[in-house]
Protein backbone atom coordinates (compact mmCIF):
# COMPACT_ATOMS: atom_id res chain seq x y z
CA UNK A 1 0.00 0.00 0.00
CA UNK A 2 1.35 3.45 -0.94
CA UNK A 3 1.49 5.83 2.01
CA UNK A 4 0.26 9.39 1.72
CA UNK A 5 2.84 12.17 1.48
CA UNK A 6 4.01 13.43 4.86
CA UNK A 7 2.68 16.93 5.71
CA UNK A 8 5.42 19.33 6.81
CA UNK A 9 5.97 22.99 7.60
CA UNK A 10 9.41 24.45 6.99
CA UNK A 11 10.29 27.04 9.64
CA UNK A 12 13.38 28.78 8.32
CA UNK A 13 15.58 31.83 7.83
CA UNK A 14 16.78 31.58 4.18
CA UNK A 15 19.92 31.61 4.07
CA UNK A 16 21.75 29.50 1.49
CA UNK A 17 21.40 26.14 3.22
CA UNK A 18 17.76 26.81 4.16
CA UNK A 19 17.12 27.56 0.48
CA UNK A 20 18.64 24.24 -0.59
CA UNK A 21 16.59 22.43 2.05
CA UNK A 22 13.44 24.14 0.77
CA UNK A 23 14.16 23.17 -2.84
CA UNK A 24 14.74 19.57 -1.76
CA UNK A 25 11.47 19.46 0.18
CA UNK A 26 9.56 20.85 -2.79
CA UNK A 27 11.09 18.27 -5.12
CA UNK A 28 10.23 15.18 -3.08
CA UNK A 29 6.93 13.39 -3.80
CA UNK A 30 6.79 11.89 -0.32
CA UNK A 31 6.56 15.29 1.38
CA UNK A 32 3.72 17.80 1.22
CA UNK A 33 4.94 21.28 2.08
CA UNK A 34 1.91 22.94 3.64
CA UNK A 35 3.55 26.27 4.44
CA UNK A 36 6.79 28.12 5.04
CA UNK A 37 7.16 30.12 8.24
CA UNK A 38 10.00 32.61 8.40
CA UNK A 39 12.07 34.01 11.23
CA UNK A 40 15.04 36.23 11.92
CA UNK A 41 18.41 34.55 11.61
CA UNK A 42 20.88 34.45 8.75
CA UNK A 43 19.51 37.83 7.65
CA UNK A 44 16.70 40.04 8.93
CA UNK A 45 13.07 38.87 8.83
CA UNK A 46 12.22 41.08 5.85
CA UNK A 47 14.97 39.41 3.81
CA UNK A 48 14.27 35.83 4.93
CA UNK A 49 10.60 36.28 4.04
CA UNK A 50 11.39 37.80 0.64
CA UNK A 51 13.82 34.96 -0.07
CA UNK A 52 11.19 32.35 0.80
CA UNK A 53 8.64 33.98 -1.51
CA UNK A 54 11.13 34.24 -4.37
CA UNK A 55 12.33 30.65 -3.95
CA UNK A 56 8.77 29.33 -4.05
CA UNK A 57 8.06 31.38 -7.18
CA UNK A 58 11.27 30.08 -8.77
CA UNK A 59 10.12 26.51 -8.08
CA UNK A 60 6.65 27.21 -9.48
CA UNK A 61 5.09 26.78 -6.05
CA UNK A 62 3.69 30.18 -5.18
CA UNK A 63 0.63 28.27 -3.98
CA UNK A 64 2.54 27.44 -0.78
CA UNK A 65 1.71 30.16 1.78
CA UNK A 66 4.46 32.06 3.57
CA UNK A 67 3.82 33.31 7.11
CA UNK A 68 6.26 35.85 8.55
CA UNK A 69 7.14 35.34 12.18
CA UNK A 70 9.53 36.63 14.80
CA UNK A 71 11.77 39.57 13.90
CA UNK A 72 14.00 38.91 16.91
CA UNK A 73 14.75 36.42 19.69
CA UNK A 74 12.65 35.94 22.81
CA UNK A 75 15.10 37.81 25.04
CA UNK A 76 18.31 38.81 23.28
CA UNK A 77 19.05 41.22 20.44
CA UNK A 78 19.06 39.76 16.90
CA UNK A 79 22.29 38.52 15.33
CA UNK A 80 22.79 37.95 11.60
CA UNK A 81 25.34 36.22 9.37
CA UNK A 82 25.79 38.27 6.15
CA UNK A 83 29.48 37.33 6.17
CA UNK A 84 28.42 33.74 5.41
CA UNK A 85 25.21 34.10 3.37
CA UNK A 86 25.74 37.49 1.73
CA UNK A 87 23.72 40.61 2.44
CA UNK A 88 20.64 39.27 0.68
CA UNK A 89 20.98 35.84 2.24
CA UNK A 90 21.35 33.67 -0.87
CA UNK A 91 25.09 33.69 -1.40
CA UNK A 92 25.03 36.61 -3.78
CA UNK A 93 22.38 35.03 -6.05
CA UNK A 94 19.53 37.36 -7.00
CA UNK A 95 16.15 35.88 -7.89
CA UNK A 96 13.40 37.69 -9.82
CA UNK A 97 11.21 39.79 -7.57
CA UNK A 98 7.71 38.49 -7.03
CA UNK A 99 4.44 40.14 -6.16
CA UNK A 100 3.28 37.37 -3.86
CA UNK A 101 1.94 38.49 -0.52
CA UNK A 102 2.85 37.40 2.96
CA UNK A 103 -0.06 35.58 4.52
CA UNK A 104 -1.69 36.42 7.84
CA UNK A 105 -1.55 35.50 10.70
CA UNK A 106 1.82 35.57 12.46
CA UNK A 107 3.86 32.39 11.93
CA UNK A 108 3.34 31.18 15.51
CA UNK A 109 -0.44 31.37 15.11
CA UNK A 110 -0.22 29.73 11.69
CA UNK A 111 1.68 26.81 13.21
CA UNK A 112 -1.11 26.29 15.74
CA UNK A 113 -3.77 26.39 13.03
CA UNK A 114 -1.87 23.97 10.78
CA UNK A 115 -1.42 21.54 13.68
CA UNK A 116 -5.17 21.64 14.29
CA UNK A 117 -5.97 20.70 10.69
CA UNK A 118 -3.10 18.20 10.20
CA UNK A 119 -2.76 15.91 13.25
CA UNK A 120 0.34 14.20 11.78
CA UNK A 121 2.17 17.47 11.16
CA UNK A 122 5.97 17.56 11.17
CA UNK A 123 7.83 20.84 11.60
CA UNK A 124 11.27 21.07 10.04
CA UNK A 125 13.07 23.97 11.74
CA UNK A 126 16.32 25.22 10.23
CA UNK A 127 16.64 28.66 11.83
CA UNK A 128 16.39 30.09 15.33
CA UNK A 129 13.43 28.46 17.07
CA UNK A 130 11.59 31.61 18.12
CA UNK A 131 8.38 30.86 16.21
CA UNK A 132 8.15 27.38 17.72
CA UNK A 133 8.75 28.69 21.22
CA UNK A 134 6.10 31.39 20.80
CA UNK A 135 3.58 28.80 19.61
CA UNK A 136 4.40 26.61 22.60
CA UNK A 137 3.94 29.53 24.98
CA UNK A 138 0.59 30.37 23.39
CA UNK A 139 -0.56 26.76 23.64
CA UNK A 140 1.44 24.61 26.07
CA UNK A 141 1.68 21.09 24.68
CA UNK A 142 1.64 22.21 21.04
CA UNK A 143 5.13 20.87 20.29
CA UNK A 144 4.42 17.55 21.99
CA UNK A 145 1.32 17.14 19.81
CA UNK A 146 3.38 17.18 16.61
CA UNK A 147 4.46 13.99 14.89
CA UNK A 148 8.06 15.20 14.90
CA UNK A 149 10.14 18.34 15.26
CA UNK A 150 13.30 18.12 13.17
CA UNK A 151 15.81 20.77 14.20
CA UNK A 152 19.09 21.96 12.76
CA UNK A 153 20.83 23.51 15.73
CA UNK A 154 23.43 23.12 18.41
CA UNK A 155 26.66 21.16 18.49
CA UNK A 156 27.83 18.44 20.84
CA UNK A 157 31.03 16.49 21.30
CA UNK A 158 30.16 13.46 19.19
CA UNK A 159 33.02 13.07 16.76
CA UNK A 160 33.24 16.86 16.44
CA UNK A 161 36.70 18.42 16.11
CA UNK A 162 35.27 21.71 17.37
CA UNK A 163 31.95 22.93 18.72
CA UNK A 164 30.76 26.30 17.50
CA UNK A 165 30.61 28.26 14.27
CA UNK A 166 29.60 31.67 15.64
CA UNK A 167 31.58 31.44 18.89
CA UNK A 168 34.06 28.74 19.93
CA UNK A 169 31.22 27.03 21.81
CA UNK A 170 27.93 27.83 20.06
CA UNK A 171 26.24 27.00 16.77
CA UNK A 172 24.51 29.96 15.11
CA UNK A 173 20.83 28.96 15.50
CA UNK A 174 21.33 28.05 19.16
CA UNK A 175 23.25 31.26 19.80
CA UNK A 176 20.68 33.43 17.98
CA UNK A 177 17.90 32.37 20.36
CA UNK A 178 19.03 29.99 23.12
CA UNK A 179 15.91 30.67 25.17
CA UNK A 180 13.72 29.41 22.32
CA UNK A 181 15.83 26.29 21.93
CA UNK A 182 15.45 25.69 25.65
CA UNK A 183 11.65 25.85 25.32
CA UNK A 184 11.78 23.22 22.57
CA UNK A 185 14.16 20.94 24.46
CA UNK A 186 11.96 21.10 27.57
CA UNK A 187 8.65 20.64 25.72
CA UNK A 188 8.53 16.84 25.68
CA UNK A 189 8.28 16.91 21.88
CA UNK A 190 9.63 14.20 19.58
CA UNK A 191 12.76 16.15 18.60
CA UNK A 192 15.36 14.96 16.10
CA UNK A 193 18.39 17.20 16.58
CA UNK A 194 20.95 17.78 13.84
CA UNK A 195 23.91 19.71 15.21
CA UNK A 196 27.21 20.77 13.70
CA UNK A 197 28.72 17.49 14.87
CA UNK A 198 26.46 15.87 12.25
CA UNK A 199 26.22 18.46 9.49
CA UNK A 200 29.98 18.94 9.23
CA UNK A 201 30.14 15.32 8.05
CA UNK A 202 28.34 16.44 4.86
CA UNK A 203 30.88 18.70 3.22
CA UNK A 204 30.39 21.36 0.54
CA UNK A 205 33.24 21.60 -1.95
CA UNK A 206 33.81 23.05 -5.42
CA UNK A 207 33.61 19.48 -6.75
CA UNK A 208 30.14 19.11 -5.26
CA UNK A 209 28.92 22.39 -6.76
CA UNK A 210 30.33 21.44 -10.18
CA UNK A 211 28.53 18.10 -10.07
CA UNK A 212 25.24 19.77 -9.15
CA UNK A 213 25.64 22.36 -11.89
CA UNK A 214 26.29 19.61 -14.43
CA UNK A 215 22.84 18.14 -13.77
CA UNK A 216 21.53 20.98 -15.92
CA UNK A 217 18.15 21.65 -14.32
CA UNK A 218 17.17 25.09 -13.06
CA UNK A 219 16.94 23.86 -9.46
CA UNK A 220 20.34 22.14 -9.59
CA UNK A 221 22.03 25.16 -11.18
CA UNK A 222 20.51 27.51 -8.59
CA UNK A 223 21.68 25.21 -5.81
CA UNK A 224 25.17 25.12 -7.28
CA UNK A 225 25.23 28.92 -7.62
CA UNK A 226 24.09 29.48 -4.02
CA UNK A 227 26.53 26.95 -2.59
CA UNK A 228 29.27 28.40 -4.77
CA UNK A 229 28.54 31.85 -3.37
CA UNK A 230 28.67 30.41 0.14
CA UNK A 231 32.08 28.87 -0.59
CA UNK A 232 33.33 32.19 -1.91
CA UNK A 233 32.25 33.87 1.33
CA UNK A 234 33.98 31.34 3.59
CA UNK A 235 37.09 31.29 1.42
CA UNK A 236 37.55 34.93 2.39
CA UNK A 237 37.80 33.59 5.94
CA UNK A 238 40.52 31.08 4.92
CA UNK A 239 38.11 28.15 4.90
CA UNK A 240 38.02 25.88 1.84
CA UNK A 241 35.35 23.35 2.75
CA UNK A 242 31.83 24.17 3.94
CA UNK A 243 29.05 22.08 5.46
CA UNK A 244 25.60 21.24 4.13
CA UNK A 245 23.77 22.06 7.36
CA UNK A 246 20.03 22.52 6.83
CA UNK A 247 19.40 20.09 3.93
CA UNK A 248 20.34 17.24 6.27
CA UNK A 249 17.02 17.71 8.07
CA UNK A 250 14.97 17.30 4.89
CA UNK A 251 17.16 14.43 3.68
CA UNK A 252 16.41 12.69 6.97
CA UNK A 253 12.65 13.07 6.43
CA UNK A 254 12.99 11.55 2.97
CA UNK A 255 15.55 8.82 3.71
CA UNK A 256 16.14 8.32 7.43
CA UNK A 257 18.46 5.39 6.67
CA UNK A 258 21.10 7.93 5.59
CA UNK A 259 21.56 8.90 9.24
CA UNK A 260 22.18 7.38 12.64
CA UNK A 261 20.36 8.84 15.65
CA UNK A 262 20.59 7.98 19.34
CA UNK A 263 18.59 8.95 22.38
CA UNK A 264 20.29 11.68 24.37
CA UNK A 265 19.68 14.50 26.82
CA UNK A 266 20.86 17.86 25.55
CA UNK A 267 20.81 21.19 27.36
CA UNK A 268 21.51 24.71 26.12
CA UNK A 269 23.13 27.54 28.04
CA UNK A 270 21.00 30.68 28.22
CA UNK A 271 23.61 32.54 30.25
CA UNK A 272 25.26 35.57 28.74
CA UNK A 273 29.01 35.49 28.19
CA UNK A 274 31.35 33.22 26.27
CA UNK A 275 29.19 30.10 26.73
CA UNK A 276 25.92 31.66 25.50
CA UNK A 277 24.10 29.23 23.25
CA UNK A 278 26.42 26.33 24.00
CA UNK A 279 24.75 22.91 23.83
CA UNK A 280 25.99 19.83 25.64
CA UNK A 281 24.93 16.31 26.50
CA UNK A 282 24.12 15.57 30.12
CA UNK A 283 22.90 12.68 32.21
CA UNK A 284 19.19 12.18 32.60
CA UNK A 285 16.08 11.23 30.68
CA UNK A 286 16.56 11.71 26.91
CA UNK A 287 14.85 14.75 25.41
CA UNK A 288 16.05 14.38 21.80
CA UNK A 289 17.12 11.84 19.23
CA UNK A 290 20.57 13.15 18.43
CA UNK A 291 21.94 12.66 14.92
CA UNK A 292 25.50 11.34 15.15
CA UNK A 293 26.36 9.95 11.69
CA UNK A 294 25.50 10.83 8.09
CA UNK A 295 26.06 9.10 4.74
CA UNK A 296 27.58 12.00 2.81
CA UNK A 297 27.60 10.23 -0.56
CA UNK A 298 24.02 9.06 -0.09
CA UNK A 299 22.84 12.60 0.68
CA UNK A 300 24.44 13.98 -2.47
CA UNK A 301 22.91 11.13 -4.49
CA UNK A 302 19.52 12.12 -3.07
CA UNK A 303 20.10 15.76 -4.02
CA UNK A 304 21.06 14.71 -7.54
CA UNK A 305 17.96 12.52 -7.89
CA UNK A 306 15.54 15.15 -6.68
CA UNK A 307 17.07 18.33 -8.11
CA UNK A 308 18.23 16.68 -11.34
Amino acid sequence: MTSLPRPIVHDCDPGVDDAVALLLALADPDLTLLAVTTTHGNVALHDTTRNALELLAFAGRSDVPVYAGAAGPLVRQPVYAPEIHGRGGLGGVTLPEVGAEIQAPHAALALLELADTHPELTVCATGPLTNLALAERLRPGFLKSLREVVVMGGSVKVGAPKLGNVTPYAEFNAYADPHALRVVLESGANVALFGLNLTRQVRVTREHTAALNALGTDAARLTADMLGGYLTMIEKRDQRVGALHDPCTVAYLIRPELFRLEAARVRVSTDEGEYAGMTAREDGEPNVRLATWADEDGIYRLLAERLG
